[in-house]
């Protein structure tokens, strides 16, 4: 299979992109782009394949305005063109693990037996003491997260990852504590405003001579 964008192109998009501080709020990432954002978070990976999360875009201005005191007030929550929240499952437990074996052998026309050893691999997983679990889970929702940041750049599409928020806050006012998530980051999706100070700036990184990479 060719590779769908050059080596040099990726390069060039990922200096581009930037954590973008202004949007133009009268641009709206088209509908066929923001599909294929929607299944970038879908298809990212996760430790067992288990996808303990959920990805809830906020559309709604009126949510979008009650949010934004909830996340010290940043205008990217309103300005941009959309905005997720990123939210990983709470009590991760055997209901969790049935419900992806169930899938997986819909998906791969396999018997429910046949799976009984991933089974019980995954219920080991899940059975560790609950703060590991819920940090593990909030992890596999940051890879989500990478995904959607790497595929918005080679869109040409800004974003911004944010974790200045209150996640509390979020959860009762989205309705994510009653159905099992709790908020983990957020991102909002756009275009940058043409005044955005932060799109002049400089990317810093440390190289790879500096340190970055290792080989043994």
């Amino acid at each position: 299979m060719s590779k769908p964008v050059d080596n040099q192109a990726i390069i060039r998009q990922l200096n581009w992109r930037y954590a973008t501080k202004k949007f133009d709020p009268t641009r709206k990432i088209p509908a066929g782009d923001w599909a294929t954002l929607e299944q970038a978070m879908i298809l990212a990976p996760s430790s067992f394949g288990l996808q303990p999360w959920r990805f809830v875009i906020v559309n709604s201005p009126e949510l979008r305005a009650a949010l934004r005191p909830a996340a010290w007030g940043q205008p990217q929550i309103t300005e941009a063109s959309h905005l997720v929240v990123f939210a990983a499952r709470k009590n991760l437990g055997a209901p969790d693990v049935d419900r992806l074996i169930g899938k997986m052998a819909q998906v791969r026309q396999a018997p429910v037996a046949s799976l009984e050893g991933y089974r019980k691999l995954l219920l080991q997983a899940v059975s560790r003491p609950s703060e590991q679990v819920e940090a593990w889970a909030a992890r596999q929702a940051y890879i989500a997260l990478g995904s959607f940041l790497t595929i918005a750049a080679l869109l040409g599409i800004d974003a911004c990852p944010l974790e200045g928020f209150e996640p509390a806050k979020f959860d009762k006012t989205l309705g994510l504590d009653q159905q099992g998530y709790t908020a983990v980051v957020i991102a909002t999706a756009g275009y940058r405003a043409p005044d955005d100070a932060s799109a002049k700036l400089a990317k810093v990184r440390f190289t790879a001579e500096e340190g970055v990479l290792s080989v043994v």
